[in-house]
């Protein structure tokens, strides 16, 4: 905003609107909220608006209030035509209108869509890009087969970062993985809703379900023999199925449950094709080993 031929007032209203908004925008995302004393909507705004912004400070959202009646010239360069009016905005420029949002659910939303367009700085992303590789090195301790490490790696993580999703759903399956049933659920029963509602946890709780379906067994042979027999032995398969995915052949229990779908698929109110869907939730929807089982299924299901 220019200067020239401004009041004293107007100029003092600029600097601080420099001081306030454009300075902290150029790594952070400001929401401005224009209102009024006298404007009801605005007291019906401010207490979400207020709420939002404070949850959303770790992710680098900030909140300058502007009031109309005592800047009009910072509104008038705003072009604020009614209030509540408010902007997003980074580096100095707005970059969305956020007036239509009247609830928590809606700003939220907004916000998320922006944080992820953005390149904002924020203590947040700063401590995921952090956290991201010790994640990565539980990940990899699990698909190794080492749950008592993947276990104390993901603990460790957890007191750094109470509640992050991925991370509480990496100590699920570890859990999983060493037959801790119970302390899984309880782990996942203890997180806020917003947090119980991402994919990762999906893929635990999946685990979990799995986990409690089969269990290992020493020796197959029997059930192998009964299905050789009768290949149409569907149960016999479904069985033998559990147990190869309890002793850790996924591939072979995949291939069971495929070969059950591939004879009758309505066998047992598809109880194959929905076995083989908590599998793939269970290992996880991104696996090129999940990938590569879903061809499977489609190829049977649309040939």
């Amino acid at each position: 905003m220019a200067t020239l031929g401004m009041s004293d007032t107007d100029k003092a209203a600029v600097e601080a609107f420099r001081k306030d908004v454009v300075e902290p925008s150029r790594t952070q995302l400001v929401i401005v909220d224009f209102w009024a004393e006298w404007c009801g909507p605005c007291k019906q705004l401010t207490p979400v608006i207020e709420k939002v912004c404070a949850d959303y400070a770790a992710k680098g959202v900030t909140l300058v209030k502007v009031n109309v009646d005592e800047n009009p010239f910072i509104a008038s360069q705003f072009r604020v035509q009614s209030i509540p009016t408010v902007y997003a905005v980074f580096q100095g420029q707005p970059v969305a209108d956020l007036s239509q949002a009247r609830t928590e659910g809606q700003l939220k939303q907004m916000l998320d869509q922006l944080l992820t367009q953005l390149p904002i700085e924020s203590d947040e992303k700063a401590q995921l890009e952090e956290i991201a590789p010790l994640i990565a090195m539980g990940e990899e301790a699990l698909a190794d087969g080492d749950a008592d490490r993947a276990l104390s790696i993901f603990t460790q993580i957890a007191e750094m970062v109470p509640d992050h999703a991925e991370v509480v759903a990496g100590q699920a399956r570890a859990l999983v993985a060493l037959g801790r049933l119970d302390e899984a659920e309880a782990a996942l029963a203890a997180l806020p809703a917003d947090v119980a509602r991402h994919v990762a946890i999906d893929q635990a709780r999946a685990a979990i379900a799995l986990a409690r379906d089969v269990k290992p067994v020493a020796d197959l042979s029997a059930v192998q023999a009964k299905v050789d027999a009768d290949p149409d032995d569907h149960a016999a398969r479904f069985e033998l199925a559990g147990g190869l995915m309890a002793n850790g052949d996924r591939d072979g229990a995949a291939d069971a449950l495929l070969e059950i779908v591939r004879r009758d698929r309505g066998w047992q109110d598809s109880a194959a094709r929905t076995q083989l869907l908590t599998i793939f939730d269970a290992v996880g929807l991104e696996d090129p080993w999940v990938s590569a089982q879903r061809r499977k299924l489609s190829q049977i299901l649309f040939a």
